[in-house]
């Protein structure tokens, strides 16, 4: 049973892990391949900062709630593990600032100790009258990428670095399922109209004395267009641009000057900063998630894909819980093709 996931980003990774986690032992012919053009760190999950937040609104969509619960409970559990370093997993606080008050997001709950601010905490940020402070997890992918690949290698799962032009071409190797997790570029295997880029650009620095993230909210020209502030292990990202169906992945002079100027304003002492990279990238923006099997032909017979990609600017924060309704799939495509032998009736 051939089982190929296109895609070596943070989605494909964690899908094929979670799938040879459940299915290697019940499954003794399994052989799981991974086929990506980029791998870390040259993913666009690479570039991302890392911290776990959801879009401030889920629009009443309660799956994707329920994954990005998964996936922060996931990795809560592995906090207390000597494997966290080599993950790049730590605990992170901050803020959310607003310039009026907002309901709660959907997310509340899931965090640690999230509550509102003091009128004593909104003066330390002149211009917002609004906002939450809690606690978060960050993953940092350009160590999260590298633990997964190790754990898949040493699983003996096979890798191939090239660029996968088609569905069929897998399935005329004889792979029996393709998973996708392509992320942007799967609109190039099917096309996806309502898949658009979300392009991000941000500034690395070395600012080591900013301790907590901080998130500004515009809510007049949308998420992730108003400046933020995340510390990571070495290097605080700033950013605050997203540029809805704008397709380069060149760093831009104009947005380099917009998140500096409106980052220095934010945190005054950042002009202080050591500017260390710049990196730009695009976000695969979809109005939700697709995560679902489809039933493709393939010459005279049939042959199965299981799509996991859409998510936006917020992959690292829902990872999890899509890795294991990936997984959920393939099992039931494994159960119609009678690879898994039915549990024995509990006597």
């Amino acid at each position: 049973m051939r089982v190929a996931v296109i895609g070596a980003g943070v989605i494909g990774l964690s899908t094929a892990l979670c799938i040879h986690e459940q299915y290697h032992s019940l499954v003794p012919n399994l052989e799981l391949e991974v086929h990506a053009d980029r791998y870390t760190p040259h993913t666009t999950s690479d570039g991302a900062a890392g911290l776990w937040q959801p879009y401030l609104s889920d629009h009443g969509n309660l799956q994707e709630t329920l994954w990005n619960k998964e996936t922060f409970d996931h990795l809560l559990g592995h906090l207390g593990s000597p494997a966290a370093r080599e993950m790049g997993l730590f605990l992170l606080s901050g803020y959310n600032l607003f310039t009026q008050p907002v309901p709660d997001p959907s997310w509340r709950n899931i965090v640690l100790g999230f509550r509102n601010l003091t009128p004593k905490e909104l003066e330390l940020f002149p211009g917002y009258s609004y906002g939450w402070f809690n606690t978060a997890l960050m993953l940092e992918c350009r160590t999260y990428l590298p633990w997964l690949t190790n754990r898949l290698t040493q699983r003996g799962v096979k890798f191939f670095h090239k660029k996968v032009e088609s569905f069929q071409e897998m399935f005329a190797q004889g792979v029996d399922v393709v998973i996708n997790c392509t992320g942007i570029r799967a609109g190039e295997l099917q096309p996806d109209p309502e898949l658009q880029p979300g392009r991000g650009q941000v500034i690395k620095v070395l600012a080591p004395w900013v301790k907590h993230f901080i998130i500004t909210h515009d809510l007049e020209s949308g998420i992730y267009n108003s400046p933020y502030v995340i510390p990571g292990s070495e290097l605080t990202v700033l950013g605050g641009i997203y540029q809805h169906g704008n397709w380069s992945e060149e760093n831009s002079a104009q947005d380099h000057r917009t998140i500096w100027e409106s980052c220095c304003r934010l945190l005054p002492a950042l002009q202080e900063a050591k500017i260390v990279e710049e990196w730009s990238g695009l976000r695969p923006a979809r109005p939700r998630v697709r995560l679902e099997r489809e039933t493709v032909r393939h010459g005279q017979s049939q042959a199965e894909v299981i799509h996991n990609y859409g998510h936006g600017g917020f992959g690292i924060t829902i990872h999890w819980g899509c890795a294991m309704a990936a997984a959920r799939l393939l099992g039931s495509i494994l159960q119609e093709k009678q690879q898994v032998s039915p549990p024995l009736p509990r006597l």
